[in-house]
C-alpha cells in the first residue's frame, strides 16, 4: 500500500527519466571543470539523443544562470531531433510575462506533438532575492494564469502580481488536451500549497525513505483540503555497475579529486542553494557514515559539489532495481535519474536496469497526449 493515496495508484509502471545537464553541470571527477563536458548545445543535446536511445520517457531540462543553454530554447531545439522521449522544461515562474508564457509553452508544445511537460520553480531570479511569500504568490499566479490559458476562451485575471482581461486563448492553446502537466519541487509551507492545489507530480531529492515518506504525508495533506491526489516523483543520481564493488569504487573515483572549498562555491553559486531543500540535503550528509551513506545504497558524496539534489544510488543492477521497487512502493511513479558524467552514466543504467524495467509516459497515462492533431488554431482548427 502507498504512504498516501496517488493518482496512479493502478499503474504498475513508471515514468523514467534521465538529465539534461544545461547548466555546467558535468564531470568526470566532481569540481574539476572538463571542457571535454562543457554545457554546450553538442554536448547536451547528445545526453538527450542518448536518453532516448536508451529508452528514458523523459528528460528534465533545469534552469539557471550558469554558462550553458537556455532552457526552452534548447527545448525548441530538441524537437526535430527527438521522436519518442518527453521534454521536462524547468521553468522559473515569473522570468517571462505570464501569457508570452504561455504562447510560448503551446509553441513548444505543438513542436513536440504532446511530449512537453513543465516542472514549475519559484527560486530567485538571477540577482534577485525576493521574500518566500512573494516569489511563491508570484507562481502561483503564473501557474493559474496558464491553466486559464489551457482550458477557457478567454484569459481573466485578477491577482497582486498580475492583472488581465479579455484576452483570447487562441494563441496560447496547447497540443496536449488541458496543457502539459505540472512536476513540482518545494519544501516550505508555500510550496506545498501551491503544489497541493495546482500541480500533478510533487518531485522530491533523496533524503532516507522516512523522510521521504513524510514529505508525501505533507503534501498530501495539502491536496485533500482541495479534494485532489497527486503522483510523487523522485530526482536522484545513479551509480550502477555489475557489482556493488565497481560502484562503491566509481562514488570513490569520482570524489578523488574534489576541494571541498570550491566543492562549497559550487554549490552556493546556485539560485536555489539558501532554500529549505537545499538544507535537508545538507542534513543528509550530517547523517551519513564515515563513506557518507546515509542508507546501504544512498551516498551523500554528490552532495559534496552540488546544489539541489545531493545524493546517488549506488550498487549493482539488482541492488538498484530492489531500490526502485520500494520507491515504487511508497507510491513514487517519476524517476529522474542522472550520473557522472552523464552519457556514460546513462548507457550503464541503459544497459544494466532499464530492461528490467516497465516504463511509461505521464502525459500519456493522464490521457492529455490527443490521438491525431488537435482543433486548436495551431492545429487543424479554424484560422480566424
Amino acid at each position: 500500500m502507498t504512504v498516501v493515496p496517488v493518482t496512479s495508484a493502478d499503474l504498475d509502471a513508471a515514468e523514467v527519466s534521465w538529465f539534461a545537464a544545461l547548466c555546467s553541470d558535468d564531470y568526470e571527477f566532481l569540481g574539476v571543470p572538463d571542457g571535454k563536458l562543457r554545457s554546450s548545445w553538442a554536448h547536451c543535446s547528445g545526453i538527450v539523443q542518448e536518453a532516448e536511445k536508451q529508452g528514458f520517457r523523459n528528460i528534465l531540462c533545469p534552469s539557471s544562470y550558469q554558462v550553458g543553454q537556455d532552457t526552452l530554447s534548447f527545448v525548441a531545439g530538441c524537437a526535430p531531433i527527438t521522436s519518442q522521449i518527453n521534454l521536462l522544461a524547468a521553468v522559473r515562474c515569473g522570468e517571462m510575462q505570464p501569457i508570452m508564457l504561455a504562447r510560448t509553452i503551446a509553441t513548444l508544445d505543438h513542436m513536440l506533438e504532446g511530449r512537453l511537460t513543465v516542472n514549475i520553480i519559484s527560486s530567485d531570479f538571477p540577482g534577485e532575492k525576493a521574500e518566500s511569500g512573494f516569489r511563491y504568490q508570484r507562481s502561483r499566479e503564473v501557474v493559474e494564469i496558464l491553466k486559464q490559458a489551457w482550458t477557457q476562451d478567454e484569459i481573466n485575471y485578477q491577482g497582486e502580481v498580475y492583472d488581465f482581461a479579455g484576452l483570447t486563448t487562441d494563441p496560447v492553446r496547447p497540443y496536449q488536451t488541458g496543457g502539459p502537466l505540472l512536476y513540482f519541487g518545494g519544501y516550505s509551507p508555500p510550496a506545498l500549497e501551491l503544489c497541493g492545489q495546482h500541480c500533478d507530480v510533487y518531485l522530491m531529492w533523496p533524503e532516507p525513505k522516512e523522510a521521504l515518506a513524510q514529505r508525501m504525508r505533507d503534501v498530501n495533506a495539502v491536496a485533500e483540503r482541495y479534494n485532489r491526489t497527486l503522483d510523487y516523483g523522485l530526482r536522484v543520481h545513479m551509480i550502477v555497475r555489475d557489482t556493488e564493488a565497481e560502484a562503491r569504487e566509481y562514488a570513490e573515483h569520482l570524489t578523488s579529486k574534489l576541494d571541498d572549498e570550491y566543492g562549497q562555491l559550487i554549490r552556493e553559486r546556485a539560485l536555489d542553494s539558501t532554500s529549505l531543500g537545499v538544507s535537508h540535503q545538507a542534513k543528509a550528509r550530517e547523517l551519513a557514515d564515515k563513506y557518507g551513506y546515509v542508507e546501504p545504497h544512498l551516498w551523500t558524496g554528490v552532495g559534496r559539489a552540488r546544489s539541489g539534489c545531493g545524493a546517488a544510488l549506488v550498487g549493482s543492477a539488482d541492488q538498484v532495481l530492489s531500490e526502485i521497487e520500494e520507491y515504487k512502493k511508497m507510491g513514487i511513479r517519476a524517476f529522474i535519474f542522472s550520473g557522472y558524467p552523464h552519457m556514460d552514466e546513462c548507457k550503464h543504467f541503459g544497459r544494466l536496469v532499464m530492461p528490467e524495467l516497465k516504463t511509461c509516459s505521464m502525459p500519456e497515462v493522464y490521457g492529455r497526449v490527443p490521438a491525431s492533431t488537435p482543433a486548436t488554431p495551431l492545429g487543424t482548427g479554424e484560422r480566424r
